[in-house]
């Protein structure tokens, strides 16, 4: 869930998800690991963290994936009808597998 990825509730406003996503790009980019950090773990939360503000902070996108989830919004970036995806109304990206 996007969501959790970035710590915020599914009623989060915009300008908590680019804060929220400024502070954990910040701790988990690749140039600012710590000692004793997993570069690939980093690395890996890194990604994740970016997937989701880039989906979060787009209202078109953040609206697809609210109603339909993962698998509805990939459904809306092939163009298709993200309700065709099998997995709709699941509200707050519930219905689109983990991540």
């Amino acid at each position: 869930n996007y969501y959790t990825v970035l710590g915020l509730s599914n009623k989060a406003k915009k300008k908590e998800i680019k804060s929220s996503y400024k502070k954990l790009a910040l701790r988990y980019h690749p140039d600012k690991i710590k000692d004793g950090d997993d570069p690939e773990e980093n690395e890996e939360i890194f990604v994740k963290v970016s997937e989701a503000y880039a989906v979060l902070s787009n209202k078109k996108k953040k609206k697809v994936y609210d109603q339909y989830g993962k698998n509805g919004l990939a459904a809306f970036e092939k163009g298709q009808d993200p309700a065709s995806a099998g997995f709709g109304g699941g509200g707050f990206g519930g219905g689109g597998g983990g991540s």
